[in-house]
Formats: C-alpha cells, structure tokens, sequence
C-alpha cells in the first residue's frame, strides 16, 4: 500500500521538484515565476502589521521568564501550508510545458561528386596560401552548404581515385578534404580522362534523378589512358552532369621561395579549350576562378544552379505540466483550511 501511494503520489511530486526537471520546462507566462519571491515576504510583511498593532497587556501572570518550547513553532505551519499553496499554484499558472519537435524530410536530393586535383601545380601561390588550400576551403563550404544531398570526392594526379563514397556523412566528408595534401597521390600528373572516369563508375550505379560531377583542375591532360572528352561523352551517356572549374592564372605566377629567401616564379597554362569541351558535353557549364573571391564564387553560382527539392515537415508535440502542481496546490489550500480550525492556529491573533 505505501509503495503504491509512494509511485503514485510523493515520487511524481519530488520529481516535479527537481532543479534539472523546472529547468527542462519552456513556460508559457514565465513573468508569473518573477512573484514567487514575494509569497513569504507577504507574510512578513502580514506579520509585521500584526506585531504593530497586536494590544498589549501589562500584566505579568508567572514570574521569572518564560520558558521557550519547540511546540511553539507550529503555530507557523498553517501559514507555511498558505505560502506553499500559493508558490505551486504560481507554478501552476506559469504554464509548464515541454515541446517534442519531429522533422520529417521528403523530396529528392541530387548526387554530387567533386572532383578535385592534387598534382604538384596546385602548389602555386597565385590563390592564397596556395591553388590547392583554397580549393580545400571553398569546397568545405560548398558541402556545409548542402542539406540532403550524397556528395562524394575523387581526388587525381597522375592517377585518380576515389576517396569518399557518395554519403550525407558530411563531418566524414570535411575530414577528407582536410587530409589533402600535395603529393598524395605518388605518380604525379593531370589525368583529368581518368578522374572523369572514376566519377563515372561511382555515378552511374545511382538512382538519382540529378546526377552532377564537379571538376577542378588547374593544368592540361599530361597522364592517364583515357581521353577527357570521350571519358565526358560516356559519363554524360550514364546522365551525369559535368561543371568544370579552370582554377588559376596563366602565364608567370609564383612558386615558394629560393634558397635565398627570394620568391620563385614559373610559367603556368590552362588548357581551357578541353575544360570548356569538357562541360559542353556533359550538359554544365565551364567556369574560370583566378583568385580566392572568383573561386567562391563559382561555387556558389553551381549550389544556386543545382538545388535539391528537400522539404521539411516539422510536428510539434505539447504537453502541459501544470496539473501536477495545481493538484499540489489544491491540496495545501485544503490542508490550510483544516489547519485553520485546530489548536496550530491562535484565535487571538486572527
């Protein structure tokens, strides 16, 4: 019987009381819970006025002093019950609630495969700190940007290989990007034929209804078996759509320093012919990023091109707690009117 009335009753209420459960509510009048100091001071303030203007006899019916007993402080029970009555049903009036939100996405996102070179070039220092960094940035951007969509990376010099399955996983995907490093990849080159066709044999098994290949590369063909515009020609024929992205200037730019300190300079070309080829075939467009604000720009420009009809169904769930302490403050205000008509109370002083 007493553990039925503890799970019921007394453990409901002290967990109700509980720092961590108050703080875990979200209230609808939270200004109410500004009043609760001001329950015991009205009744300092009660007892003060009492004391004022309470009529005094003297007259003295013992002699010596007046022994204290402890019994005497259960005449501050009845108003303790009043005070605790009042706090629950401020509580109560607050409006404790907790909201349990659930989102539900339906739609389609697309599959996104970037494409990125790691070859020696993209040491140069025409894009801060170097071609290659920069990329590493943008395209870490470009995948916060993304919100449902499988993105994956291919990564190529004078081989390519794929690096990152297409996935949502996208911290898996800004770790990758962050590990690029120049000379990852130990034959070095431009195989952009075979980067394409890496991302092709990762495309084509996808079900995806929008299928997009991001290509950056700031060099010409120099390595690999396949040629770039036909390796573009048999992946736009398995439906992927190919943005290329000629990254760097031409001509004289720099590269790190001499041994005397002094800064070194090589010449540089883009083969832009086969990039814009390229991108003609596979249905995109061809875009030339020369410095770290053109290269942001590119990509935005791609994310507002190819955006995923993601969309988001949110269901909010409210449950309110007031009861409990409404329940609580009922049952002190009961307790106090009992509390009225006993011995506890002092006729005299009402």
């Amino acid at each position: 019987m007493l553990e039925q009335l503890w799970h019921r009753l007394l453990a409901p209420f002290l967990d109700a009381l509980r720092y961590s459960t108050l703080t875990g509510y979200t209230w609808q009048e939270p200004r109410l819970l500004l009043l609760l100091p001001l329950v015991p001071l009205l009744f300092v303030v009660r007892w003060a006025l009492a004391y004022r203007r309470r009529a005094r006899l003297g007259v003295a019916f013992v002699g010596g002093r007046v022994r204290q007993d402890w019994s005497a402080l259960l005449r501050f029970v009845p108003d303790i019950v009043l005070a605790l009555s009042l706090m629950f049903g401020l509580v109560a009036l607050a409006r404790p609630q907790r909201t349990d939100e659930r989102v539900v996405q339906t739609g389609e996102g697309i599959d996104l495969l970037l494409v990125l070179d790691v070859s020696g070039s993209m040491e140069l220092g025409d894009l801060r700190p170097n071609r290659l960094e920069a990329a590493k940035r943008v395209a870490r951007e470009f995948v916060d940007s993304r919100a449902g969509d499988r993105v994956g990376l291919v990564v190529f010099a004078g081989d390519a290989y794929s690096l990152a399955p297409l996935t949502t996983d996208y911290d898996l995907l800004r770790d990758e990007l962050r590990n690029l490093r120049l000379g990852m990849i130990a034959n070095d080159g431009t195989a952009i034929g075979s980067a394409l066709g890496v991302a092709t044999n990762r495309l084509r098994a996808s079900r995806s209804r929008t299928k997009v290949c991001i290509l950056l590369s700031d060099g010409e063909n120099t390595a690999g078996s396949l040629d770039p515009l036909t390796a573009a020609q048999l992946a736009h024929a398995y439906g992927l759509k190919i943005y290329t992205i000629g990254l760097g200037r031409d001509g004289t730019v720099p590269f790190g320093t001499d041994p005397a300190g002094r800064t070194r300079y090589v010449e540089t070309r883009l083969d832009e012919t086969t990039m814009r080829q390229i991108a003609q075939a596979g249905e995109g467009q061809f875009f030339r990023a020369t410095d770290n604000a053109g290269l942001r720009q590119v990509f935005r420009r791609i994310n507002q091109y190819e955006k995923s009809e993601i969309k988001q169904t949110r269901f909010r769930n409210t449950k309110d707690y007031y009861r409990i302490y409404l329940g609580w403050s009922v049952l002190l205000w009961l307790v106090w009117l009992g509390l009225k008509n006993t011995f506890l109370t002092n006729a005299l002083e009402d």
